[in-house]
């Protein structure tokens, strides 16, 4: 079935839907990851975004339940050169088309992605829309330059959880918190982590490092979060921009000034604002699993999974080292405050899809909240 995408600035890619008919309207991004697209539809922070993929071909293995990281797909709609409709996998349980189609997410094949790419890199990140209804392209155009711009735009509480609840390593397990407290049934440090979008893997990895994990949703105050009686605080991905969540920021502020506190990507960028430092849109955003980042603390060099489209400003940030640049362009990709124990960074340690070099962060925090409470 024709279809076609229609980018703001008036750009037109004709293709081929492989989902049936539809349309589906988002920012247009590229990953320039080669696997791990199942990863990559079911990650929150995609949440409004329509994903290009740069490798040419996608759905060669399949998806299976076993590689999701959150419990559906996110993407508005997911562009790709070519999809293998006949998947050769023993993990496989369905398609690429056949996990789409039954979530009703628009896939578009035989784009030129490479000029679509080249055409996002020289132009910057843009709204687009996708339809089967090819007729009059010009309408589709104005139908993506009237969809909300992403700056601006705070998303988190649509992709946040609807309750607290526990992770049993495969699935949320939610919980009841009687008079607003928490019986905490594990013996390790308890940790409050906001789900702004988290992925699964985080949790899994939390745990990992003896973490006793309870996860909320981003609604949550400062003072709600205080009566749970936590040892330290996490803030997760998610999707939008962080300067629109200035409930969020306000929050942060107050936790991180009371307890060991850490932020994986929208929580590095809340807590840079938190600590009074800006935040900016970046041209067409980090979103792969190739990045170079340099541990500005041991000189290592860090091949990173990214995903994010808003940075922390370097020079807006007071009273922090800087631990990790980015060098690719030398944006900021973690810091340290210096007397308080708060440790961010930008980029994904639990990868999913992608590389494991940063996944010492998780110790990190570790070892910086049994330095700070004794756990």
């Amino acid at each position: 079935m024709k279809a076609i995408l229609a980018l703001e600035d008036g750009a037109l890619f004709p293709g081929e839907s492989f989902t049936g008919q539809g349309a589906a309207g988002g920012e247009v991004i590229f990953n320039t990851g080669m696997t791990g697209y199942q990863e990559v539809l079911t990650d929150p922070s995609y949440h409004g975004q329509m994903v290009c993929m740069t490798y040419p071909h996608i759905g060669n293995y399949g998806v299976n339940p076993a590689d999701v990281e959150s419990a559906k797909i996110h993407v508005a709609g997911f562009i790709v050169k070519e999809c293998c409709k006949t998947p050769s996998n023993w993990r496989a349980t369905a398609t690429l088309p056949e996990y789409l189609t039954r979530q009703g997410v628009m896939g578009i094949e035989g784009i030129d992605t490479r000029a679509l790419t080249r055409h996002l890199r020289l132009n910057g990140a843009m709204r687009g829309y996708i339809s089967t209804d090819v007729s009059d392209p010009q309408a589709l155009v104005a139908k993506a330059r009237a969809l909300p711009s992403m700056e601006g735009l705070g998303l988190a509480d649509r992709v946040t959880c609807d309750g607290p609840y526990r992770f049993d390593g495969e699935k949320p397990v939610p919980v009841t918190l009687p008079d607003g407290a928490y019986a905490w049934p594990g013996p390790g440090p308890r940790v409050v982590v906001y789900d702004m979008g988290i992925k699964w893997n985080i949790l899994r990895l939390l745990a990992d490092q003896g973490f006793d994990v309870l996860a909320v949703p981003s609604t949550f105050t400062a003072d709600q979060v205080k009566r749970l009686s936590p040892d330290a605080v996490f803030l997760s991905n998610g999707p939008g921009d962080p300067a629109a969540l200035t409930g969020l920021v306000a929050a942060t502020a107050v936790l991180a000034d009371t307890y060991p506190t850490a932020g994986i990507c929208l929580g590095h960028q809340l807590l840079g604002l938190a600590l009074g430092g800006t935040t900016f849109k970046l041209k067409f955003g980090h979103h792969g699993l190739n990045h170079p980042v340099k541990d500005l603390e041991t000189g290592r060099i860090e091949i990173s999974s990214q995903n994010h489209g808003f940075c922390v400003d370097i020079a807006s940030l007071k009273n922090v080292r800087l631990t990790h640049i980015n060098l690719n362009d030398q944006t900021l990709e973690g810091f340290a405050h210096e007397i308080k124990p708060i440790i961010a960074i930008q980029h994904h340690p639990e990868a999913a899809p992608g590389p494991h070099d940063s996944r010492f962060f998780f110790r990190r925090f570790r070892e910086m909240v049994r330095e700070h409470t004794g756990k």
